[in-house]
């Protein structure tokens, strides 16, 4: 076995280019070091579809326990922000076997095919109720709406009062805040208020089902996890954990793919035609969203024990970042693959919802959302396209790829 690759242009993480456009940091990755250590950090960026998969099939190797992320040191230079283990780290996609099958247990059934479809309809509503008010003030900012759609939506699963939806996409937007990676000490502390007073909502919620638990299957969520704190499943800290985790990676996740596929209908007036003349092809699209702008860049996994990946060496308490978005977009799996295709064989053959047991659990429901919103905005307008004199703006985050400021213009059907 080789030493690990450290690479210089791995620190290249961090810097304002690849903020703003990952994609070309990732090419190079995948093509001169598809496992590359970021400085002495002990973090490795892994970039290719293949190593990536050969991770996910080696859980006994290889941990989903977040114990730490890389950030930017105050010099400037990578560091890792070490995690204290609490429930927190170790839920749905940070939970290990057998704990993650429990946890995705306990929510499962509320996320069933058949109680996905039954929430078409009141996302159509909100969404129409939304997108024409847009419209009649003349367009303007569209990330409000990508944000309070999905802050409802999580609201209503979770079965919270929708009087509480301004305080909903406040806390849903700061889910990946913690792996942003160049976070400064007065916003760690903003993030850690914020979460507990996140926290003690939940549990203030939880404890509500708890003393009055539905038993139906279509119960909200948190009537599901009520039930598996009665059946001795899980602790009531576990309880809130996974209400937290699901609300921020409900909310922020799909907010991301909304701005996404809404920034490429205004910058490909033609794609839009296209979609609007043949709505069938919606969902590929949507797929295409998925793929080439998948909503998180990459998790974590932690090595457990001396392994090697890829012929190279990497250490027990190691960090491997496994970069969803780069094995998006592998020549070795994909024909073109920058490009965005209708006519793909295997639309869904992509990693931008994860692989395997950790699987996105939310991954209906984010696909219906984006293909309703996209739909209502078609069939609303004859043309969409950015705002002159305007750009849009992104997170400043290694982790999301989110947009917070796409300011559109419309033209009404």
């Amino acid at each position: 076995m080789r030493a690990p690759s450290y690479s210089p242009q791995a620190g290249e993480i961090f810097a304002s280019a690849t903020l703003a456009d990952p994609y070309p940091f990732y090419r190079r990755l995948r093509e001169e070091r598809p496992v590359s250590q970021v400085g002495e950090t002990g973090v490795h960026l892994v970039a290719t579809r293949a190593l990536i998969e050969d991770v996910l099939a080696r859980e006994e190797d290889f941990s989903a326990h977040l114990t730490g992320v890389l950030m930017r040191g105050r010099e400037g230079t990578p560091t890792v922000f070490a995690l204290p283990d609490s429930p927190a780290t170790r839920v749905i996609a940070t939970a290990d076997e057998p704990e993650h099958a429990v946890h995705r247990a306990a929510v499962q059934p509320r996320m069933a095919a058949r109680q996905i479809a039954a929430l078409e309809e009141p996302i159509s509503r909100w969404t129409r109720s939304a997108v024409g008010g847009w419209l009649a003030r003349g367009g303007g900012d569209f990330i409000p709406i990508a944000e309070i759609l999905p802050a409802q939506l999580v609201g209503e699963l979770l079965g919270l009062p929708k009087d509480d939806v301004s305080r909903f996409r406040v806390w849903a937007m700061m889910g990946g805040e913690m792996l942003a990676g160049d976070v400064d000490e007065a916003a760690l502390m903003t993030l850690a208020s914020e979460t507990m007073k996140m926290r003690d909502y939940l549990g203030e919620h939880l404890d509500r089902a708890r003393a009055a638990t539905c038993e139906e299957i279509g119960a909200p969520l948190l009537h599901s996890l009520a039930r598996g704190i009665a059946a001795g499943q899980l602790d009531r800290e576990e309880g809130i954990a996974i209400a937290t985790v699901l609300f921020g990676a409900g909310g922020e996740s799909t907010a991301a793919l909304i701005g996404s596929a809404v920034r490429r209908l205004a910058e490909e007036p033609l794609l839009a035609e296209k979609l609007r003349a043949s709505p069938d092809l919606i969902p590929l699209f949507v797929e295409e969203i998925v793929r080439l702008h998948p909503p998180f860049n990459f998790h974590y996994r932690v090595v457990r024990r001396d392994s090697e990946l890829g012929g190279f060496e990497i250490r027990r308490g190691d960090r491997l970042m496994l970069l969803w978005a780069s094995a998006n977009r592998d020549a070795a799996v994909f024909e073109a693959p920058d490009e965005l295709r209708l006519d793909r064989a295997h639309p869904r053959d992509h990693l931008g919802f994860g692989r395997g047991a950790h699987f996105c659990i939310g991954a209906g429901v984010a696909r219906l959302e984006v293909r309703v919103v996209c739909e209502e905005l078609l069939a609303r307008t004859s043309q969409i396209s950015i705002a002159p004199a305007t750009r849009p703006v992104y997170a400043k985050s290694i982790f999301t790829r989110r947009l917070e400021r796409l300011v559109l213009t419309a033209s009404r059907c």
